[in-house]
């Protein structure tokens, strides 16, 4: 006795219609002598302008890796990588973030082990802990906060460098 149904009925053959949206395999046209057809192009995505979504990584999580955008990343659990976006960045209240940091707006309120390079501001709140270098053009430090490390801002290389100089007698 069979445990299958065998099913001997012919299947129907895809209409030219159904064979256009599915996309274009890449060495397909190449071995056919066609061109690419524009459904495989990839898609330009439009700027419209309206501000950036945010991305979060939540308290019951942990990953390892890399992060790299336009957008905005809230981290509330732990993540241990590089951070780079062209947002800004949260370390919330219990979280922890091990790897470097590029990012508009810093606010750490959690615990950060790396430096964060060229930020426009960090806010470092009270809950917050660095170990670790912070360059930024401002920086906020809230009373209670903790960091071992150092820290440059308000100067950019050029002026810093001047500074040093007149500081030396120069």
């Amino acid at each position: 006795m069979a445990l299958w149904k065998d099913n001997t009925a012919p299947r129907p053959t895809p209409t030219p219609a159904t064979e256009a949206t599915e996309p274009a395999r890449f060495d397909a046209p190449s071995k056919l002598g066609l061109a690419p057809s524009p459904a495989a192009a990839p898609l330009a995505r439009p700027d419209t302008g309206l501000p950036r979504k945010e991305s979060l990584i939540a308290a019951d999580i942990t990953i390892e890796g890399k992060i790299e955008g336009g957008g905005s990343v809230r981290i509330a659990g732990n993540f241990k990588g590089d951070v780079n976006v062209q947002g800004d960045l949260t370390i919330e209240v219990g979280a922890k973030l091990t790897g470097g940091v590029r990012a508009d707006n810093v606010t750490i309120a959690g615990e950060l082990e790396g430096n964060v390079e060229d930020a426009s501001r960090i806010d470092l709140l009270q809950s917050g802990a660095v170990i670790g270098d912070l360059k930024a053009g401002s920086l906020t430090v809230a009373a209670g906060a903790r960091m071992r490390g150092k820290a440059e801002f308000g100067l950019d290389d050029n002026e810093g460098s001047k500074a040093g100089k007149l500081g030396h007698g120069a």
